[in-house]
């Protein structure tokens, strides 16, 4: 019997792309309204970066199943989808900023969110998965494409980045009732943000060599 020869790099990054896809909607679906129901302004920042998730591996995956096709590259499409995913890295970067300032100033106090706590553990787990994986399937691919996907996979980072700053942030509260916790949490992605939007922005990923 023959066996099945294994995936392509480019096959597993289009598989990885809709993995992405189908936890981020999940996730940014209980995110928001979990955060928008408690007041909390990193759980609404985590929800609205995982539908960034969502719209940056629906970017790739497109690229990627143009690339299956063996239609030609457009170089020029891939350099507008790098650099739309840079601007969804400066409107997180805005909103989290933004927010996290009028929550300090006004001393606005969160509810307890069980399920945001929940979404975001469980991210702390799986963005991290996601991220390496598509980072050591990017370096396999070369050219434009390649770099599309280290790019997507530095995104997928920042998720865990934030995923992480958020579950400290609502334990904080929950447990010691830092306010404060909540929107600080928020500023500690902002500076990662603009880095990447800043590369992604430029071409080039922070997870090149």
């Amino acid at each position: 019997m023959r066996l099945a020869s294994p995936p392509s790099p480019v096959q597993r990054a289009r598989r990885l792309e809709a993995v992405t896809v189908g936890w981020n909607v999940i996730e940014a679906g209980v995110a928001v309204v979990s955060g928008l129901l408690a007041g909390s302004v990193v759980l609404t920042g985590f929800g609205l970066d995982s539908a960034i998730e969502v719209v940056s591996a629906l970017i790739v995956l497109s690229r990627l199943r143009t690339a299956l096709a063996g239609r030609a590259a457009d170089e020029e499409r891939e350099r507008r989808a790098l650099r739309a995913l840079a601007l969804t890295f400066f409107a997180l970067a805005a909103y989290l900023t933004a927010d996290g300032i009028h929550s300090l100033v006004t001393a606005s106090r969160p509810d307890t969110s069980p399920a945001g706590i929940a979404v975001s553990a469980a991210a702390v787990v799986v963005m991290p998965a996601l991220a390496y994986a598509k980072q050591a399937t990017g370096r396999r691919i070369d050219g434009p494409l390649g770099a599309l996907v280290l790019t997507d996979a530095a995104e997928t980072r920042l998720c865990a980045l934030l995923a992480a700053s958020t579950l400290g942030g609502l334990v904080a509260y929950s447990v010691a009732g830092w306010w404060w916790a909540d929107p600080a949490a928020g500023f500690i992605v902002v500076g990662f943000a603009l880095r990447e939007g800043w590369e992604a922005w430029h071409g080039e990923s922070c997870c090149g060599d």
